[in-house]
């Protein structure tokens, strides 16, 4: 996939199961496929991540239209407060998205970066990860289209207390973080740990 757009809906209290068959819906109607549905659940609260993938930056840009001009986007208006759509491009090196089961905890990570630090970046992610994915899989890396440069991955664990322990091994094994990676980063680091709903093509 040459595009990924995370679509961040806040929403009101237990609003994440009620708005997804509607998400999958608005989702269908347009261009581009649905890779995940996720409720935040560590992290800041009440918000729904939606994470979509488009062959083309041609059909990226016009679902990006068709959601900014919809009057009920993603089929959720009654239940949001508000929204935020990050457009982002893929580290070069990587496959696109494979949906399936490799869940169900999902961490959402996004580091903003230093001026000119994307390219560094890529290349220190490019040696490091086939070393660090021997211990869990990466969902994707990529990095924003727009607002500050960033770079935001998704990881999938089979718990939380997993997560923990992998983030532990894979500093210890010396296979992560990528050597030279964190020199091009910013203290403005977020990570949201987030599970899939019933729904999700992500589980």
């Amino acid at each position: 996939m040459q595009r990924y757009e995370i679509a961040t809906l806040s929403t009101a209290m237990g609003a994440a199961a009620k708005a997804a068959p509607a998400i999958e819906s608005f989702a269908a109607e347009g261009k581009g496929r649905l890779l995940g549905i996720f409720y935040a659940d560590i992290g800041v609260l009440n918000r729904v991540l939606v994470l979509r993938g488009f062959d083309t930056a041609a059909d990226y840009d016009a679902e990006r239209e068709r959601t900014l001009r919809a009057g009920n986007p993603f089929g959720s208006a009654e239940w949001l407060t508000g929204l935020d759509l990050e457009g982002y491009a893929p580290f070069p090196f990587l496959p696109p998205v494979e949906t399936g089961t490799f869940g169900p905890a999902y961490e959402f990570r996004t580091y903003v970066l230093k001026t000119g630090g994307l390219e560094p970046t890529i290349k220190a992610w490019e040696a490091a990860v086939p070393a660090r994915t021997e211990l869990s899989k990466l969902t994707v890396c990529m990095y924003g289209l727009d607002g500050r440069p960033r770079m935001t991955h998704i990881w999938p664990f089979s718990s939380v207390n997993e997560r923990g322990q992998i983030r532990t091994d894979s500093v210890a094994q010396g296979v992560w973080p990528p050597k030279g990676g964190p020199d091009w980063l910013t203290t403005d680091m977020r990570s949201t740990i987030a599970f899939p709903t019933a729904n999700s093509p992500l589980k």
